[in-house]
């Protein structure tokens, strides 16, 4: 497959603090009252001047060095945390904002959806902005008016298409955004979060599409989401994002799997861990887990008994009668599969006061066969809030295999939430 879309040296800043008005005559204003020692008269509702140290300009890096090719007919899956640089490399992608170092090299029209709305103008009715939005993708009336009712159909909106879209929901505007770009046959679809607003059947149906574009028409999608088992199922390929620079790139499973992994591996000490949240009043320490027959394992046969042993370091201060705790088994899609929460068990911590370590007693442990990872979190319950005292994700990791129970049918082979009897002790 040839390449369609090459990235080399992509790098884009950004100036930190004050910035222009936008006219020259507000920063002429702004200027005058700053040589006279007046306040700004276009500071932000609620900012300080504050005059007792030199201002200073610092900028940032929202991108650094960017490098990748996508060939044609590929799904690029982008993945990061929050500020990572994933909403600014497809703006820049998209031609939205200019990169201030590297180059774009494309090969055919981009459709872009970054924000809900974007493109779309409030005055105008959903069909008038389908015409508008295939004129700015460079699509004539005749081409458009041959896509109409195949985008009005599946966005749903058919009831509305005449109402001005400043009326629409945020649902509503990314179905008709998203049924725009992908039938205005571009050779390249970028795709933001933004799919996050619509419903469940929704998302359903815009992943069906742009697999139909990719493996059907041969077009090429850039995908961005937080949701791990949408990108494993969509994308073949996966950047991760890191500070604005690339950590990864490779395939999406193992592009999915390095994102997940925790940067202190769960093999390190607990005790020494700090990734993790919380005031540290109280802190785990170890987590051991034990089988039927009282030994410690790493694995455990689906529909096997599970024994779960959380070592503490405790602050005699905390009242541990308003102590909640929490144990989470979480899959390889970042999902909450089983949980067991002390207070929705009715279930009294007060013996920590006296001793270091609990336990949680799974009778069956009903998950179909995979890898999970533990998630323990301590927190204190008083009237007002919930103050958390420890938070430490991936405490250890367990493999589930398949075993005679699965025969039955009673596993929980989805993978989504479950409810499994558990029951902590001391």
């Amino acid at each position: 497959m040839s390449v369609i879309l090459k990235a080399e040296n992509i790098s884009k800043q950004y100036r930190l603090g004050t910035v222009g008005t936008g006219s020259l005559q507000h920063d002429i204003n702004r200027w005058w009252h700053q040589i006279r020692g007046k306040e700004d008269p276009y500071l932000k509702v609620g900012g300080v001047n504050d005059r007792s140290a030199k201002a200073t300009e610092d900028y940032v890096w929202a991108l650094r060095d960017i490098n990748f090719e996508v060939k044609r007919g590929e799904v690029l899956g982008i993945i990061g945390k929050n500020g990572a640089g994933k909403s600014t490399l497809l703006k820049i992608l998209s031609r939205v904002t200019a990169p201030t170092t590297g180059s774009i090299k494309t090969k055919g029209r981009i459709a872009s959806l970054l924000e809900v709305g974007t493109g779309f103008h409030g005055e105008l009715t959903g069909r008038e902005n389908i015409f508008m939005n295939g004129a700015v993708l460079g699509m004539n009336k005749v081409e458009i008016k041959s896509k109409l009712d195949e985008i009005i159909a599946f966005s749903g909106c058919e009831k509305y298409i005449d109402t001005p879209v400043k009326r629409y929901s945020s649902g509503m505007t990314v179905r008709l955004g998203f049924a725009v770009a992908a039938h205005l046959e571009p050779e390249i679809l970028v795709v933001d979060e933004v799919l996050a607003v619509g419903d469940a059947e929704f998302q359903k149906k815009a992943i069906g599409k742009m697999q139909d574009l990719s493996t059907g028409e041969g077009r090429t999608v850039l995908f961005v989401s937080h949701n791990m088992a949408s990108v494993r199922n969509l994308c073949d390929r996966g950047i991760v994002l890191e500070n604005g620079m690339i950590n990864y790139y490779g395939d999406i499973s193992d592009s999915i799997e390095y994102y997940l992994k925790p940067k202190e591996t769960i093999e390190s000490s607990l005790k020494t861990r700090t990734d993790r949240l919380g005031s540290g009043k109280i802190k785990v320490v170890e987590v051991e887990l034990y089988n039927k027959d009282n030994n410690n394992i790493s694995e455990i046969i689906s529909g096997d008994e599970l024994l779960v042993k959380i070592h503490i370091e405790r602050n005699r201060e905390i009242d541990f009668s308003k102590l909640k705790v929490g144990i989470n088994f979480v899959d390889r899609n970042d999902n909450f599969i089983v949980s067991y929460i002390n207070d929705e068990m009715g279930v009294d911590f007060a013996m920590l006061a006296e001793q270091d370590y609990f336990f949680l007693r799974v009778p069956n442990l009903l998950l179909r066969a995979d890898k999970y990872n533990i998630r323990v979190f301590l927190s204190e319950i008083d009237t007002r809030k919930e103050n958390f005292l420890d938070v430490v994700e991936n405490v250890y990791s367990l493999r589930i295999l398949p075993g005679d129970i699965w025969k039955t049918g009673k596993i929980n082979r989805a993978g989504n939430s479950a409810i499994i009897p558990g029951k902590f002790y001391f």
